[in-house]
């Protein structure tokens, strides 16, 4: 009863018209009213159906579906052939490769550092360099590229050379007391000064080879009242295995008189708070080096090299020749015999005068053997004494230098080395 009373408040029995006896176009043709009610004997379920079938009439011209026949699928009309449909259909690839690009995108920005690491992936390796240890040591990496190798397959000493003056100017900077001159500090640009290095020695344990990297860590000290001490290591940056110790003296000269100066209160300020007294070098050369005209008088094979000229590119920004530069000289005279059998070990050098653009120099090398039979001289060590000169007869720079007999280890080097670095 509660169901019955329901239902008629939402489907009211209608005495008259069904609303469905409106004309559908106004026509006058009608659509009979399908009687849902129910009965107390409900018909069967295909019954009902039939009779809901048969109770449709005409609707605008259109015939009822008789209840035991099916009406015949329209006939489909081909479209007509163009470009466009006779083309695959690449729905399924466009949709798999832009969830491809979506899932990569999303990877990327949530993940900024997705990419899989390797030992020789390193993210800062060759940066600028910085300060450690207190502020008081300096610190960079190089990276050995193939033009800096020589005929050995190893990394010159030129190369490395270049690294400790590198090292050495960077700190300067990066402690914030780089001036307007090369590697001046502001006191020392007020008063026209300069540093120059008055004594160099360096110790060579091996040379890295191409690809290597390595790590140069460089620090100053005090070296009397008108001294400073600056010193260097140089570490392979994989295996911590030393490359290179070196130490060096520097005075300051003025750069318009060109004459030594002592260093003022108020550059030793400057630099005082960046003292580091620890030595690369326990041991240092501290030999008198021969005259020329000594080294003339024996009988030792002796070497010469005339007409040496600065190019514009040896020159610094001081205007005279860069001190790597003399190295190179230096070895212009050494006997070619002994540079492919032996390799550097060490060299000490004292610089006398400045080197400006229109100089033309001397180099003079006295190389001395450790054995005195020749048929043992390849494998013995060897030193050597040099002076570069200029034509007029002055000193510009004394050197003694150390060499050993080359290892077997870098040979082919190039052809087998290792693709982590390439």
């Amino acid at each position: 009863m509660v169901a019955s009373i329901a239902t008629s408040a939402f489907f009211p029995a209608s005495s008259g018209k069904s609303p469905l006896s409106k004309s559908a176009n106004g026509s006058g043709e009608t659509v009979k009213a399908i009687n849902f009610s129910t009965t107390p004997a409900a018909p069967s379920q295909s019954s009902r159906a039939k009779s809901a079938i048969e109770a449709v009439s005409k609707v605008e011209g259109y015939a009822a579906i008789e209840p035991d026949k099916v009406a015949p699928p329209l006939p489909s009309t081909p479209a007509p052939r163009t470009i466009y449909n006779q083309l695959p259909d690449v729905s399924f690839w466009l949709a798999t490769v832009m969830a491809i690009v979506i899932a990569a995108a999303d990877r990327h920005f949530t993940l900024p550092d997705w990419r899989p690491k390797r030992p020789d992936m390193l993210s800062d390796a060759f940066s600028f360099g910085k300060i450690v240890q207190d502020g008081l040591v300096f610190k960079q990496n190089f990276l050995i590229r193939s033009y800096e190798i020589g005929a050995d397959q190893t990394a010159s000493i030129e190369t490395l050379m270049n690294h400790l003056q590198e090292t050495a100017l960077n700190h300067v900077r990066s402690a914030g007391l780089l001036g307007d001159g090369f590697g001046c500090t502001p006191e020392m640009t007020k008063r026209n000064l300069i540093w120059v290095v008055s004594k160099m020695q360096v110790l060579v344990d091996h040379y890295p080879i191409w690809g290597d990297i390595v790590e140069v860590e460089t620090w100053v000290g005090s070296h009397g009242k008108n001294g400073m001490r600056r010193d260097w290591h140089i570490r392979d940056y994989n295996s911590g295995q030393t490359i290179l110790r070196a130490t060096s003296l520097w005075v300051m000269m003025n750069k318009l008189t060109r004459k030594l100066a002592k260093i003022p209160e108020e550059v030793r300020d400057e630099i005082r708070p960046y003292f580091f007294e620890r030595m690369a070098i326990v041991d240092e050369d501290n030999r008198k080096f021969p005259k020329l005209e000594e080294l003339n008088g024996n009988s030792a094979e002796k070497h010469l090299r005339k007409g040496l000229t600065p190019r514009w590119g040896d020159l610094d920004v001081n205007q005279h020749v860069n001190n790597v530069k003399y190295i190179g000289w230096i070895l212009e005279s050494a006997p070619m015999a002994m540079l492919e059998k032996h390799e550097l070990a060490g060299m000490t050098l004292e610089y006398r005068r400045e080197c400006g653009k229109d100089s033309v120099v001397q180099s003079h090398t006295t190389v001395y053997s450790d054995c005195t039979n020749s048929d043992r001289q390849d494998s013995a060590s060897i030193h050597c004494e040099h002076q570069l000169s200029l034509e007029s007869g002055a000193n510009i720079v004394k050197a003694r230098t150390a060499w050993r007999p080359k290892q077997g280890q870098n040979k082919g080097i190039v052809g087998t080395v290792s693709t982590a670095h390439a």
